[in-house]
């Protein structure tokens, strides 16, 4: 558990862009039910440090076995929605309306995205009440891509981005 509780401590970014007011365990319970999922524990532990915003660099990319539209090697996570009604901001209880709106599957609990692409709690295969795997939709390309079997394997997983950068990590290339 060390490796979560170490991106846990220091998951969000600076700014407040995104940034939901604090969680209560009565935003929570509305969440869900307006969901009608149960969100997983691990989300909810990093939330209740900061509900929602800009991801640290050091967490904010998944890697990747297969290119994907957005990477050889990795989808980005920079930011991540969180609970509320906050004006302005988006929420992770937006997700019934943006699912119907970019044509995406059913049930699924957005976490990031802009539209095109998104990261998402995928509850098609767990049911409602159990632990929804995590995974990543192109929406312009039609394709989907199972990044982790649950939200905290997910976690654990995240690294910097600039660590996956091939230009930065390539040798055998000369510089430019």
């Amino acid at each position: 558990m060390a490796r979560f509780d170490e991106v846990k401590a220091t998951f969000w970014g600076e700014g407040l862009y995104g940034v939901q007011p604090p969680l209560t365990d009565a935003v929570v319970q509305e969440a869900e039910g307006q969901l009608g999922v149960r969100l997983p524990a691990s989300l909810l532990e990093i939330l209740w440090v900061q509900n929602g915003g800009s991801v640290a660099e050091l967490w904010n990319a998944f890697p990747t076995d297969v290119p994907t539209s957005w990477s050889e090697n990795h989808v980005p996570l920079d930011d991540m929605m969180g609970i509320g009604r906050h004006e302005g901001q988006s929420s992770l209880q937006d997700s019934g309306y943006l699912v119907e709106e970019w044509g995406l599957p059913s049930p699924l609990v957005l976490l990031s995205g802009d539209g095109h692409c998104w990261i998402a709690l995928d509850y098609r295969s767990g049911g409602e009440s159990g632990e929804p795997s995590v995974t990543w939709f192109d929406v312009d390309a039609g394709t989907e891509l199972p990044l982790a079997a649950d939200f905290q394997t997910f976690v654990e997983r995240l690294t910097a981005a600039a660590s996956l950068d091939l230009d930065a990590t390539d040798s055998s290339q000369p510089p430019t």
